[in-house]
């Protein structure tokens, strides 16, 4: 045959395999192996990125630590510093409204987390039991209030006709509840095993039993991601404090950091040292800033570990 044709065997030319059936798919470039320029080029931006972010942090704190002396020569913000000196902290800590301000955000924040959290977990594992009375008609109307709104005048009427003006409810209250936090809560419940929840209650378990001994303990990612985004937002929040209260020995931390920060204003019980040159006004802005960033700097860390598996599989499956 091969003389027939004109060829020797060794000149045939090489068959084509083809591909075995369990075979692995060709991988996407995304999960394709970095070369060292990409990982080089990915390092160099992540370290951009890391100084945009700690360089301005590094100043702040700094600043706050240094004499007035040392901040007159710097001509205002310092960068490198010469010696270090607590006299800010410990101003702004040896009483004062700012001390004041501390602990009311302290105990706002403790509080309203817990029952922000205890209202969107009871929510959220009611909208998850499909045989719940209304939970159609209700998850409706929630997910309503994420598009439409009733305004600030209706509901400033409405914290006023219930008579919580310059009280810390005001505080609490209105944003109490986040419908996002609940729908997070309501899909990560929902992925519960429901052959686990129907074991216990073949057992005898009621609803109060399941969700406390099963829901909750297999949920603990996504209630400590729910328990910092709201304790973020309550330490953060200073609309409400604004237009509610008028008394000044009730206002949070954040307030008062924009009255030192952008109106200028001098705390009670900080003048005569800042009249006399013992502080310098600007070391006592950086200083309350740090206090403000400091409990979300330290929360942070511990809950980090459960972000990705909190906040993907609450929000993706389900």
């Amino acid at each position: 045959m091969t003389a027939v044709l004109g060829t020797r065997p060794d000149q045939e030319k090489p068959r084509m395999k083809k591909p075995g059936r369990w075979s692995a798919p060709p991988r996407p470039v995304w999960e394709e192996e970095p070369s060292p320029a990409g990982q080089a080029g990915k390092g160099f931006a992540l370290g951009l990125a890391c100084l945009a972010i700690l360089f301005p942090l590094w100043i702040v704190i700094v600043t706050s630590l240094q004499t007035k002396k040392t901040i007159d020569e710097a001509g205002g913000l310092v960068v490198i510093p010469k010696g270090i000196t607590f006299v800010a902290y410990q101003e702004l800590l040896g009483g004062g409204q700012v001390q004041r301000a501390a602990l009311v955000s302290v105990g706002v924040t403790v509080v309203g987390t817990l029952f922000s959290m205890a209202v969107s977990v009871l929510c959220a594992y009611g909208l998850s039991r499909s045989g719940s009375l209304g939970h159609r008609w209700i998850l409706m109307t929630l997910l309503a209030t994420m598009f439409f709104g009733a305004g600030l005048i209706p509901t400033y009427l409405l914290v006023q006709a219930l008579g919580l003006t310059d009280t810390y409810l005001a505080l609490i209250l209105p944003s109490a509840v986040s419908v996002f936090n609940i729908l997070v809560l309501r899909a990560f419940f929902m992925n519960i095993s429901q052959e686990l929840v129907d074991s216990a209650r073949i057992d005898g378990a009621g609803e109060w039993r399941i969700l406390f001994r099963i829901v909750m303990p297999l949920s603990r990612a996504v209630i400590a991601v729910i328990s910092l985004f709201y304790a973020v937002g309550y330490w953060s929040a200073w609309f409400n404090a604004s237009i509610y209260l008028t008394d000044q020995d009730m206002m949070p931390l954040q307030n008062v950091m924009i009255q030192l920060v952008q109106k200028q204003e001098r705390p009670v019980g900080l003048s005569a040292q800042i009249n006399t040159g013992q502080l310098s006004p600007l070391a006592i802005q950086m200083a309350v800033m740090v206090l403000a960033l400091l409990p979300v700097a330290v929360l942070s860390p511990f809950v980090q570990k459960h972000f990705k598996k909190g906040m993907l599989t609450g929000a993706v499956k389900g």
